[in-house]
């Protein structure tokens, strides 16, 4: 499977953030087992990303890492491709 994400360092914190459509943080069982799936993966707290039909972003996990990532414009975000097994 492949994944569309970032791992970010900021403010002495490492976090992932990774792409899921709007379906998944918008329900929170679907939302918790994402993360729990991503995270052995990166190995550091993911948080997702989901973006609505204009392409606003929502971030769904911790809220500390979740608020931070909605101030930060999505251009700047170092998007790559993962392939998870």
């Amino acid at each position: 499977m492949r994944v569309q994400g970032a791992v970010i360092r900021e403010q002495g914190q490492t976090f992932a953030v990774v792409i899921v459509k709007p379906y998944v943080v918008q329900n929170r069982s679907e939302a918790a087992n994402a993360i729990n799936g991503f995270t052995p993966v990166f190995g550091v707290p993911v948080v997702l990303m989901a973006q609505d039909s204009r392409g606003r972003p929502t971030y769904y996990g911790r809220p500390d890492i979740a608020k931070f990532m909605s101030s930060v414009p999505l251009h700047r975000i170092p998007w790559r491709e993962y392939t998870i097994n």
